[in-house]
């Protein structure tokens, strides 16, 4: 395998961000509906859920925020290019 087959080149990199991003904004919906449903759901009937969700909902909390910190790392790169 040559060099330019096996290092990505910005492009290729920013082109699989972009497809990262748009992927992760649709799932990202899509759970956002389903979590305010569930939320409806709770409340109304004064339901309780497993330990785990707090648990699992924290360490979502954290990878988005370190998604968010990441992207905005990748902003400012581009926002200093020549």
């Amino acid at each position: 395998m040559d060099e330019s087959t096996a290092t990505p080149t910005v492009e290729m990199s920013l082109e699989a961000l972009s497809d990262a991003v748009r992927k992760a904004a649709e799932d990202l919906r899509a759970v956002r509906g389903a979590l305010d449903i569930a939320r409806a759901d709770i409340a109304s009937r004064n339901t309780s859920l497993s330990r785990d969700v707090v648990g699992h909902a924290e360490r979502v909390i954290v990878h988005l925020r370190e998604a968010d910190e990441s992207l905005r790392d990748v902003l400012k790169d581009l926002s200093r290019r020549d």
